[in-house]
């Protein structure tokens, strides 16, 4: 049956992905965003098909107006990339907890009976156990870090969502996603930045073995999830999943970061060299997820990473010319 979703951060990367996917499905859609770090562009031609509100989530009245009549509201609004959690911590608390706020405000005062958050694995930090469900503790290591500006503000997301909608809503649910990638994903995160690398010293090295920076040894692992089997995975919970329920979206497949760069460098035909860097303070070491309780639903990632990066690196060479003015850092997600 067609409902009327409101989707919050609809120009981001993922939110963007979400919004084609409700359109196909025949689904109504509004957008709330400002356009901040979000692209109109991502929509391609479905810009016309929905319903676009340039405001930005702190804006309660804002959010309060683009809520009314919604069966459904997905709140993906949040500053994410790593260099934003190191370099603006307060801007991505106050987008976080704010934001937050006004949404669980709005569906009460116009009736939302449904509320799907997008948290984030960061909220559990470096696990006991991997693959990881979602039962695993959560937890801030360090409130001096300002890497957990993310992590605490998706957890105190997660708290109020879960309480409020004991009460105040027909279904929530949440989904954490875990290393979601693909073409126009942004620039703060460690496969473009791979990409983008690899390209310049390309520029400057014609020719010749590359020598390529890692954090620590490269070691880290990470699971990576393309951003199409990711929607498949987010359509899965919409349809199936139960209310005050977590789900765990993402791949089984780990690859340490070593590997990924090696993975990089060949679609450019180079060789390179690995030079050990210093690691930023609060890394993870491991991550990958369980997602037994998302496959219970039907769920099964189909793209595998190489097939996957594939469509990013092809992505990220032709659109060169996006890049922004000041380079990004190479902090890992």
């Amino acid at each position: 049956m067609a409902k009327k979703y409101l989707v919050t951060g609809g120009t981001g990367f993922i939110g963007a992905a979400l919004i084609i996917r409700l359109l196909k499905e025949g689904h109504e859609v509004v957008c709330l965003d400002n356009n901040s770090r979000g692209a109109s562009r991502r929509l391609g031609a479905y810009q016309k098909d929905f319903r676009f509100i340039e405001a930005d989530i702190r804006d309660s009245d804002a959010v309060i107006v683009a809520s009314k009549g919604m069966d459904s509201l997905l709140h993906l609004a949040f500053v994410n990339g790593t260099e934003f959690f190191y370099n603006k911590p307060e801007t991505v608390l106050d987008v976080g907890v704010r934001g937050m706020i006004n949404v669980l405000d709005a569906c009460r005062i116009q009736g939302v009976p449904e509320l799907v958050l997008a948290s984030s694995s960061e909220v559990y930090q470096s696990p006991a156990i991997v693959p990881t469900d979602e039962a695993v503790p959560l937890s801030i290591p360090d409130v001096l870090n300002p890497r957990y500006s993310y992590a605490g503000g998706k957890l105190i997301s997660e708290l109020m969502a879960i309480n409020y909608g004991r009460t105040e809503f027909n279904r929530v649910i949440i989904f954490r996603p875990h290393n979601v990638y693909g073409p126009d994903m942004g620039w703060e995160h460690v496969l473009p930045q791979f990409v983008l690398r690899i390209i310049d010293l390309i520029s400057s090295q014609p020719s010749g073995t590359l020598q390529f920076r890692v954090q620590g040894d490269g070691n880290q692992t990470r699971a990576f999830v393309h951003i199409n089997d990711f929607i498949e995975g987010v359509n899965t919970i919409l349809l199936r999943g139960e209310h005050l329920n977590i789900y765990h979206i993402g791949s089984p497949e780990e690859i340490s970061i070593r590997d990924v760069a090696f993975r990089v460098a060949r679609y450019f035909g180079r060789e390179i060299e690995l030079i050990h860097g210093p690691e930023a303070r609060g890394g993870t070491t491991r991550r990958c997820p369980d997602i037994s309780k998302l496959r219970s639903l039907g769920f099964e990632p189909r793209i595998s990473f190489d097939e996957g990066l594939g469509t990013l690196v092809r992505w990220y060479s032709d659109n060169i010319s996006l890049r922004p003015a000041i380079k990004v850092g190479t902090h890992l997600i």
